[in-house]
């Protein structure tokens, strides 16, 4: 799923700045596009949900995603072969009287026509172009988009995007067989957060939450949102790394933890009815009333961030780590402690 018109937005700031893009860039023909009236859409859907609003970025990805479930969605390859767009898209507009009402006088079409052809080095058949690489021995990074509770299938359903961020979204996003992904690396926060509306079990306490959010600067990286904060939750994250096979884990921004006197994991779940759950809950109500079994660890007080080598971590910051260890029986492969690229620590290597 794409936005065209975001995405050359994005590569005219960079060339600006002498960044090469086009001759790296590579997209695939058979990405769906979104439009201005997915957008739209998104929004309206929101404000006509009320109190029930899922908390969408508003950017037209559900949308969009509805309309390629519906095969309503207009590709890249179609771009490329507009002489039947006029027709698809009067196929949305058909289908959607609102979208008709706003979007009838506005060449949509001719302005997403001009950028695909600005862009149309850059588009080529990545299913292809992947598998190749990889046969031939070159190591290739797949990034996954927001996270395992975020999945439309295994998440917290409704409160979730509309694909499918695990690592099965892997092969059936980019053609590449799940047998040719040799490692899964999974990242994490050494605290838990969430934006956007759904039960967050392990949520700060309202009055230290506000000042951990300003010190963390947790806040939405494309709405600017405030994330809600809360404890490493090993019952959420134990679920993410049996799902997605997790190899080893990043645990980022341990240096957000700083001055914490007592830190709690969430070691279980128990039920309503005061029932330790032996898994994660698949339904949304009940994962609102479950109630988190804590363990205390003693917390530090010393200023981490920037520190590059394990045995320079305090005491309790170590144990800390071995903890969660433990608890999710995955390594913590690296350690992130600051906003910058080289605020690392390398324990074991992931490649």
């Amino acid at each position: 799923m794409i936005d065209l018109k975001c995405l050359a937005d994005e590569i005219a700031l960079l060339e600006e700045r002498g960044i090469n893009v086009r001759d790296r860039l590579r997209i695939s023909k058979r990405a769906h596009i979104t439009f201005p009236f997915h957008i739209f859409q998104d929004k309206r859907s929101e404000e006509i949900r009320g109190t029930g609003k899922i908390g969408t970025t508003a950017r037209g990805i559900g949308p969009s995603y509805t309309d390629k479930s519906s095969r309503l969605g207009i590709r890249i390859v179609d771009m490329l072969h507009p002489e039947h767009l006029a027709e698809k898209l009067e196929a949305h507009f058909a289908a959607k009287q609102a979208v008709r009402e706003k979007f009838k006088d506005e060449n949509v079409l001719e302005e997403y026509i001009t950028i695909a052809g600005t862009l149309k080095s850059c588009f080529i058949d990545t299913v292809s172009f992947l598998n190749e690489r990889i046969d031939k021995g070159d190591r290739v990074l797949f990034e996954g988009a927001q996270g395992t509770l975020l999945d439309i299938d295994l998440g917290t359903y409704p409160f979730v995007t509309s694909s499918n961020p695990t690592v099965g979204g892997v092969s059936t996003g980019t053609g590449v067989p799940s047998g040719k992904i040799s490692k899964v690396i999974g990242i994490a926060k050494a605290y838990a957060t969430r934006v956007g509306a759904g039960p967050f079990p392990t949520e700060f306490e309202e009055h230290f939450q506000d000042r951990f959010r300003k010190s963390a600067k947790e806040y939405g990286a494309t709405t600017g949102r405030p994330r809600k904060c809360g404890w490493f939750d090993t019952v959420a994250i134990g679920y993410a790394c049996m799902v997605n096979g997790v190899s080893s884990i990043v645990l980022t921004k341990l240096d957000c933890l700083s001055g914490v006197e007592t830190l709690k994991i969430c070691v279980g779940y128990t039920s309503e009815k005061g029932e330790p759950l032996s898994s994660f809950p698949s339904h949304i109500d009940e994962l609102a009333h479950v109630t988190a079994v804590y363990e205390d660890i003693t917390g530090w007080q010393e200023d981490i961030r920037g520190v590059t080598d394990e045995h320079q971590l305090p005491r309790a910051a170590q144990r800390y780590i071995g903890r969660l260890e433990e608890l999710l029986n995955v390594n913590v492969a690296i350690i992130s402690t600051g906003p910058h690229r080289n605020d690392i620590i390398v324990r074991e290597t992931i490649w």
